[in-house]
């Protein structure tokens, strides 16, 4: 299955090295409701869409709404159990674990680079 690795090219920082791709409509129903955790470097890309919920998620998460070119239009960091979050601009979103925002300084208008890897 091929995977993702995502720079922030603006700031020059990896966001994750082994993020998943959900790009079915399957893929995109379940989303990360199977795991119970996201470690340091793992994230999950959904392709198309435009909102993220965390209703039934057992652990917060960092969210990154993107346009098609891959610039950040919005961020939502440390989403936690219960909420929904919406960008309607948005052409995918990149789920990361809680912090890894924070800790690279990605923000709103910063560019990302996704290279896949493993097909």
């Amino acid at each position: 299955m091929p995977q993702l690795r995502v720079v922030n090219q603006t700031r020059g920082r990896p966001l994750a090295d082994r993020a998943d791709i959900a790009d079915t409509s399957a893929k995109r129903r379940t989303g990360l409701l199977k795991h119970s955790g996201l470690a340091p470097g793992e994230g999950l890309w959904i392709v198309p869409c435009e909102g993220v919920h965390t209703f039934r998620m057992n652990f917060p998460i960092d969210v990154v709404f993107l346009d098609k070119k891959r610039t950040i239009l919005k961020t939502r960091p440390n989403m936690v159990r219960g909420r929904i979050s919406l960008c309607l601009r948005a052409h995918s979103v990149l789920e990361l674990p809680a912090g890894t925002l924070d800790a690279t300084g990605t923000v709103a208008g910063d560019q990302l680079e996704l290279e896949k890897f493993g097909e």
